[in-house]
């Protein structure tokens, strides 16, 4: 017999297996002795009041033997000989629409611009000790995409855009733990999420698809209106009749690309801020009502939003126990986003704090056309390094100082390798961005009492929230609304918002593209 329970412990009862299956007894008169196992299928935690719990939901197996469920990576049959067909981009979309392809008995062909996994590392050293950025291999780009070294969330609020289960065990399949299927809010951790991305390449090899390195798309190639393959900058084509474009928020030579091609597309509105760091301690002690954290609680996470002078004021990718990283993608530019390991075990928490963005806004850049919204961005990028005297440091205030126009008279060591440079933000940001954050901080005090604070160090700029390009395609199948065969995918083309979302639409493009219709 198999008992469903929902239940609310205390952190000791939870991380315990011996008082939890004293407390299951006890409150269901059950013996012990007939509790053969428990199941946790589910797993967040209420903080809401002063005393934390965890809420749980559990399968109790009642003189029934349970069989775990074993996770295995695929065994695809091989589509060496199959038809090809081209992902453009190795990221969460590209990676996840290549096990589709091959679940379709396809060749997937990924061509990718940057390193694998392993090769990247020293690019990232490049940029956080010496202020190199490798245009082809950074944060942004290379196997994994973004996603790669920015955390690992795996959270979605996207619902209804598919089968989010099926992601979740396709990463325990390659490696992730199975915590992921139960936690309310799963994460994975930058630190472990490269030898899953490996452990996808080799399975995609061995089914006979191919991973292409080191190869930047430079043209396309069209028939008319219908893309029948690309080229690559160092000269090779590479030939198919259907090409899913996945290079993520940050591929900007592809959108040019595009648009010179005569392919439509659209701008998009984004948003943009700072990244904020406070001590972890401060904010574990803010969302979890002690002074000192109880060691049984995860570093604590914060949501919030405000609506200031009629716009969304937010935070985004909020990394508890985590790092601010360099995040450029060229010379000549600053970006700051985040990660956590596996352990969150960092002594700071850091977020986005991002202003909403309208397509109004971005009309001193309108001689640019739909590269409007890219230009604004750019822009914001290039005075952040400008302003720093042409290095990767971050231009960062303190919280406090920031809403009193005050430039910070001494900065904290924080996370952020390549240092800090004092200056005031409204030299680097925008007026309405500026006046936004300067409100939204002092509003964000009244939901989390502590919040606001010159403990906390504002580094800009967050400026790769989403893409600021959308690429047209057809509802229906998924095809661009005017080129036949062309897929758009993922952030990039935007139409997801994470490694989850990613990836659902990766598997979603690739099914429409081979059958002529996808999973809803």
């Amino acid at each position: 017999m198999k008992l469903e329970l929902n239940v609310r412990v205390t952190p000791e009862i939870a991380s315990n297996p011996d008082h939890l299956l004293q407390f299951v007894s006890k409150q269901n008169k059950i013996p012990k002795q007939d509790i053969k196992h428990i199941e946790c299928t589910s797993r967040s935690i209420d903080a809401r009041q002063k005393h934390v719990v965890y809420q749980l939901r559990l399968d109790v197996y009642i003189n029934e033997e349970f069989i775990p469920f074993q996770y295995s990576i695929p065994d695809f049959q091989n589509v060496k000989l199959e038809e090809p067909i081209l992902i453009i981009g190795a990221g969460p979309a590209g990676l996840f629409a290549a096990l589709r392809a091959l679940e379709l008995g396809k060749k997937p062909i990924i061509l990718e611009r940057g390193k694998n996994v392993k090769d990247r590392v020293s690019d990232l050293r490049g940029i956080n000790v010496h202020h190199i950025v490798n245009e082809d291999s950074n944060y942004c780009f290379g196997e994994g995409g973004a996603g790669t070294y920015s955390d690992g969330k795996l959270y979605t609020r996207s619902k209804k855009r598919g089968n989010i289960r099926k992601v979740l065990e396709y990463l325990v399949s390659f490696g992730a733990t199975k915590q992921i299927l139960v936690d309310a809010h799963p994460h994975i951790g930058t630190n472990k999420l490269p030898k899953i991305i490996q452990s996808i390449r080799e399975c995609i090899l061995s089914a006979g698809g191919e991973i292409h390195f080191h190869t930047r798309v430079t043209d396309l190639i069209m028939n008319g209106n219908s893309i029948t393959g690309v080229k690559s900058a160092d000269g090779n084509k590479w030939m198919a009749n259907k090409v899913i474009i996945a290079t993520g928020h940050s591929g900007r030579e592809i959108f040019q690309l595009l648009h010179e091609k005569g392919i439509e597309i659209h701008t998009k509105p984004l948003a943009i801020g700072v990244r904020v760091e406070h001590p972890q301690s401060l904010i574990d002690s803010i969302q979890y009502h002690c002074q000192t954290k109880n060691p049984l609680l995860p570093a604590s996470e914060y949501s919030l939003v405000k609506q200031i002078n009629g716009r969304g004021v937010y935070s985004f990718c909020m990394c508890p126990g985590g790092v601010i990283a360099p995040c450029a993608t060229k010379p000549g530019e600053v970006v700051t986003n985040g990660w956590s390991s596996a352990e969150r075990s960092r002594p700071t928490a850091n977020s986005g704090i991002v202003v909403e963005l309208r397509l109004d806004d971005f009309k001193s850049f309108e001689s640019f056309g739909v590269f409007s919204a890219l230009q604004y961005q750019s822009s914001i990028e290039q005075k952040a390094f400008l302003i720093n005297g042409g290095t990767q440091k971050a231009p960062a205030q303190r919280m406090v100082d920031f809403t009193k126009n005050i430039v910070s008279t001494d900065l904290p060591k924080t996370s952020y390798t390549p240092g800090l440079v004092s200056v005031s933000l409204s030299e680097v940001l925008p007026p309405l961005i500026v006046d936004a954050l300067q409100k939204g901080f002092k509003e964000f005090d009244s939901s989390m009492k502590g919040y606001f604070t010159n403990e906390a160090i504002l580094h800009a700029p967050e400026t790769r929230t989403s893409s600021p390009i959308q690429i047209p395609r057809n509802p229906e199948t998924l095809e661009h609304i005017t080129t036949h065969g062309l897929y758009p995918c993922g952030e990039g083309a935007g139409y997801a918002g994470g490694i989850v979302s990613a990836a659902i639409d990766g598997m979603k493009c690739a099914e429409a593209a081979l059958t002529g219709q996808f999973t809803k």
